[in-house]
């Protein structure tokens, strides 16, 4: 076990830190909302992907792949909730100071929920659960240990870009205009990430 672990721990690191929807979604809340506010949206992200991680370890992939038609849908919705959350960074109020702003943090199911439409999700879980499980290995222990270090390498992850989103936020405040190309900015990249669900 402590050897699958070594080994899931690079992997775990360089995904969850590598720029995606998760990261770019806690670098704009950071920046708008600050890092208290993005709490739960953080601990969303770090206990929704282990458990999402699980679920395909124990046959979820197996039922998509059966069923495209499922997985279709799942992509259609997963890609329209990306370009509204797109669209809601790129709009968010720039000039407003943070308790006048109407718009909130993802809230802690939303961004667990999230990791179902996210593209980058799916090819971690998959590609984790494939790469690390064994034939002859104790499928149930072993899913359940890379879901553990996923989760123990998520929280410094999601802080870090949470509290990158909150430092380019306090540079950004003293001139709206900035935040607001930022907040543009971020909403584009986020809309570029439906590319790879299309």
């Amino acid at each position: 076990m402590w050897a699958l672990a070594a080994a899931v721990i690079p992997f775990a690191v360089s995904t969850s830190v590598s720029p995606g929807p998760n990261n770019v979604m806690l670098a704009a809340s950071g920046a708008n909302f600050g890092f208290a506010r993005t709490l739960p949206h953080m601990l969303g992200v770090a206990l929704g992907f282990p458990l999402m991680l699980v679920a395909v370890g124990l046959g979820l992939g197996g039922v998509f792949a059966a069923l495209p038609a499922l997985h279709l849908v799942l992509k259609v919705a997963g890609a329209a909730y990306l370009l509204y959350l797109a669209w809601r960074i790129a709009t968010a109020d720039a000039t407003a100071g943070p308790a006048e702003r109407p718009a909130r943090p993802l809230s802690f199911w939303q961004a667990a929920a999230f990791q179902w439409a996210n593209a980058k999700a799916w090819i971690m879980a998959l590609g984790a659960v494939t790469t690390y499980t064994t034939p002859q290995g104790e499928a149930v222990t072993e899913i359940a240990l890379i879901a553990a270090v996923f989760g123990l390498v998520s929280v410094p992850t999601v802080a870090l870009w949470a509290g990158f989103g909150v430092v380019i936020g306090r540079v950004l405040e003293r001139s709206p205009r900035a935040l607001r190309a930022f907040n543009v900015a971020m909403g584009l990249l986020l809309a570029l990430s439906v590319v790879q669900i299309v």
